[in-house]
């Protein structure tokens, strides 16, 4: 296979070459040269501003945008200011920065997104220089004013300006600068004649690059590698100075004998590789300088362009977009000329065994002896992922299964995961798709970026056709697939609300992890309210639903959907927005036709807004809890004569329900409250605001037994309720002496062994006997044994002959002091239980 070395050329101890990826399908009538352009990396799209001079707008300026093989995106005439340049983002957004400082950010089919500012002082001194960055925090935008100052902002997404400090000596525009990035901070290195001075946020530190060469004057043109780590330098001696980016350590310095400027220069450096060595462009040549000191020297036909990648550099001209890089090393030990590596050796033998030849045993024993058939068949696995030839790829391929089918444990898993990535690889790569990605920017970029670049660019068949091939997590391949789909489609005008909606659910029936909510979003936002609206039917979680419809003033939707779902702290969210939103005339009739919402409100005016509950119950004529409203409202008043003012009105209210007895006691409580107030002023007795038993109670405390008797009268409190409150105050305040007259006075409703319990609980024994005599004989044991009197509570016991009286004074009596009596109970038991 010696063509695949026919585009090799040697470059110290490496070899380079030219991969051809596409020709281009755009007819570009002017070429490049009156041309902005800029191409994205990893095999992005290029942006052209053509006739960006112009100010005209009889003539404006075009701004096309395309994919790498030149198929056209999007294509609008630029209405806006002179641009300065153009760059674009880590996720393919397209920047323009214009001559005031004013950058406007465009997606990759020319849609507009937004715009920012580089602030003040780059609008008022316009902007002279711009360069745009790939920082550790995002995508970057550094200008050199006309003010000779430079203005920094490390990530876009984040606008945080650097205003850098002063160069000394800079009288005009610089003869290069660049962004470097060290220590994760931004820096700018600018050359002024034989002067190198690197900006910070604080200090502007002069350099010298190790081993520069003397005869160097001025630095004409600069470039950083693609990771950041590398600097090269073009003196107008036409020496390139090669090192790392910090200035301290010295790679190599070549003598290339031009002393022009060039067009551009860019790294080629492969990941990992030991060579280091910079593409220079003039206008009619390319020139690769190693760390050697040969070059290799392309002649270019026509204006191109370099775009650095991370494993090699891409040119781009009118009709052709080539990759340059350094032959990988599997690659090189595989195809260079009388190689004796595995991989080539393996390779042969493939070859043979297809001619059906008996060398193909002779080379897999000459591997086999050496044990290196493994270490073959990787080589031949590696280098089929870095050729870009189908063709040359199966070939590979082929040799390494042929390979592995004489290892008994070689795994599986490089081989496949390598056919895999390459199917991939080939299917973007197609012209139609336009992404001529490597290798080693798929395995860095991951195939989630590769998705969601194939979604930007609409292709969804392809992203979901990869996604299910390399079976990528449903939430993470398909279904974020469709959803992209689903959004694009809700803002389509040709078809109908009705099909839109439909197909939608039928292309996600099957997904998983899908928010119909999001997709209704978009259609909203799109103006399709009604699409919005017929979406969110598909959308089962109604916390999903509700935020939306009320977002799109489709607030009753929004209600019932809030309802449905059981979930009361959704329908609270939606009668609070209602309320902010609505007059309270509409949001009471609202309510009115919701009765689950209008109950839950009123659960929650009783704790918050008890004057907003009153108005419900008056716009519903509800009189019932009118009175309650009333009844709860004067507790809190302090004051008497609101408190029965309150309860007036509530008694006209329970009146209006037909609610005599709530008026009743309302009327009753009235009264109470004014002898209260009346027997207060008279007494100086804090009585207001106490309930009737409270009140009797605190008047027979302390011996107003008169107006205690009058509360019992007037209340109609019955006997009983009230010989129970007098019992119990007289016991507390421990007048026994007006107890007993009490208990004389007239035959108790309640009986006499309350009298005893009370006095005993009061631990007074002998007045307790006194009562006990009075004690009805069904409770004669009980007051015996409270009063301790276990001889009288026998004899009642025997004498009533009731089993379970006999037992209870027996578990009261000691087996030993009380002999004589528990012979007698015992007695009396057994003669109880025959009977």
């Amino acid at each position: 296979m010696a063509f695949v070395t026919a585009n090799w050329n040697p470059l110290g101890e490496a070899f380079y070459r030219k991969v051809e990826l596409f020709d281009m399908s755009w007819t570009l009538k002017e070429g490049l040269r009156e041309c902005l352009i800029a191409a994205a990396p990893y095999g992005g799209p290029i942006a052209l501003l053509k006739g960006f001079q112009r100010r005209s707008p009889s003539t404006r300026p075009q701004l096309e945008i395309y994919s790498s093989s030149g198929v056209p995106m999007a294509s609008f005439p630029w209405k806006s200011g002179l641009v300065k340049q153009l760059g674009w983002t880590v996720s393919d957004d397209l920047l323009c920065v214009q001559e005031d400082g004013t950058v406007l950010v465009y997606d990759l089919l020319g849609g507009f997104k937004r715009h920012f500012s580089m602030g003040n002082e780059v609008s008022q001194s316009q902007v002279m220089e711009t360069k745009i960055f790939h920082s550790p925090y995002g995508t970057g935008v550094a200008i050199l004013t006309g003010a000779l100052r430079f203005t920094l902002a490390t990530n876009i997404d984040d606008i945080k300006l650097r205003r850098l400090p002063e160069v000394p000596g800079l009288d005009g525009a610089p003869t290069c600068w660049a962004v470097l990035s060290q220590d994760r901070q931004s820096k700018v290195l600018v050359a002024n004649g034989s002067h190198l001075f690197i900006l910070d946020n604080t200090s502007c530190t002069p350099v010298t690059p190790p081993g520069l060469s003397p005869q160097a004057s001025s630095v004409l043109h600069m470039c950083v590698s693609f990771s950041y780590k590398y600097l090269a330098l073009l003196t107008d001696s036409g020496h390139v100075w090669m090192g790392t980016s910090n200035l301290k350590e010295k790679v190599s310095e070549v003598d290339t004998s031009i002393r022009t400027p060039p067009k551009q220069m860019a790294w080629c450096r492969r990941p990992k590789s030991q060579q280091s060595s910079v593409v220079i462009m003039w206008d009619r040549l390319l020139l690769v300088v190693g760390e050697c000191k040969e070059t290799i020297q392309y002649l270019l036909d026509s204006d191109s362009v370099l775009v650095p990648e991370m494993d090699g550099v891409r040119i781009i001209n009118e009709t052709h977009h080539e990759l340059l890089q350094e032959v990988p090393v599997a690659c090189e030990e595989i195809f260079k000329i009388a190689s004796m590596a595995p991989g080539a050796l393996l390779l042969e033998a493939h070859k043979e065994y297809e001619k059906e030849s008996q060398k193909a045993d002779e080379y897999l024993r000459e591997i086999k002896e050496q044990n290196l058939l493994a270490e073959a068949v990787k080589q031949c696995v590696e280098a089929a992922g870095h050729e870009y030839e189908p063709e040359t790829q199966k070939t590979l391929l082929r040799a390494a299964s042929f390979g592995k089918c004489f290892l008994s444990n070689f795994p599986p898993e490089l081989f496949v995961s390598m056919c895999r990535d390459l199917r991939v690889l080939n299917a973007v790569r197609d012209y139609t798709v336009g992404m001529p990605l490597t290798h080693t920017q798929f395995k860095q970029m991951t195939i989630q970026v590769l998705i969601d670049r194939l979604v930007h660019r609409k292709l969804y068949p392809l992203a979901i056709e990869v996604c299910r091939y390399l079976k990528t997590p449903e939430y993470q391949g398909v279904s974020r697939v469709l959803k992209h789909w689903a959004c694009y489609k809700v803002q389509q005008r040709e078809e109908s609300d009705e099909v839109i909606a439909r197909t939608v659910n039928m292309r996600l029936a099957d997904a998983s992890g899908i928010s119909y909510s999001e997709i209704a979003t978009k259609a909203y936002e799109s103006g399709r309210t009604e699409l919005a609206i017929k979406l969110l039917e598909y959308e089962p979680r109604s916390g999903e639903q509700v935020p939306l419809l009320l977002k799109m003033k489709k607030s009753p939707l929004a209600l019932s959907k809030a309802i449905e779902s059981g979930d009361t702290d959704l329908v609270y969210t939606v009668v609070m927005y209602l309320k902010n939103e609505l007059n309270r005339g509409d949001f009471f009739m609202m309510l009115r036709n919701q009765p689950v919402a209008l109950s839950l409100y009123r659960q929650f005016c009783k704790h918050q807004e008890l004057d907003t509950l009153k108005d419900l119950f008056n716009q519903d004529d509800d009189h019932q809890e009118l009175g309650n409203y009333y009844v709860k409202a004067s507790y809190k008043e302090p004051r008497l004569e609101a408190r029965v003012s309150l309860l007036q009105s509530a008694v006209d209210e329970f009146y209006k329900a037909k609610n005599e007895f709530a008026a009743k006691a309302t009327e009753e409580e009235m009264r109470l409250l004014r002898f209260q107030r009346k027997l207060e002023e008279e007494k100086s007795e804090p009585l207001v605001g106490f309930s009737l038993h409270d009140t009797i109670t605190a008047l027979l405390s302390v011996g107003l037994h008169k107006h205690a008797e009058q509360l019992y009268k007037d209340f109609r409190v019955s006997d009983k309720r009230f010989w129970w409150l007098k019992l119990k105050a007289l016991a507390e305040k421990g007048d026994w002496e007006e107890l007993e007259k009490f208990a004389k006075s007239k035959k108790s409703p309640i009986g006499y062994l309350p009298f005893v319990e009370v006095c005993i609980k009061h631990h007074n024994k002998h007045e307790a006997s006194k009562y006990v005599s009075r004690v009805t004989p069904e409770q004669k044991v009980k007051a015996h044994l409270a009063v301790g009197d276990l001889q009288s509570a026998t004899e009642a016991a025997i004498e009533r002959r009731n089993e379970s009286e006999i037992i209870t004074v027996l578990s009261r009596c000691s087996a030993t002091t009380d002999v004589i009596l528990v012979e007698r109970l015992n007695r009396a038991k057994a003669t109880a239980a025959k009977k």
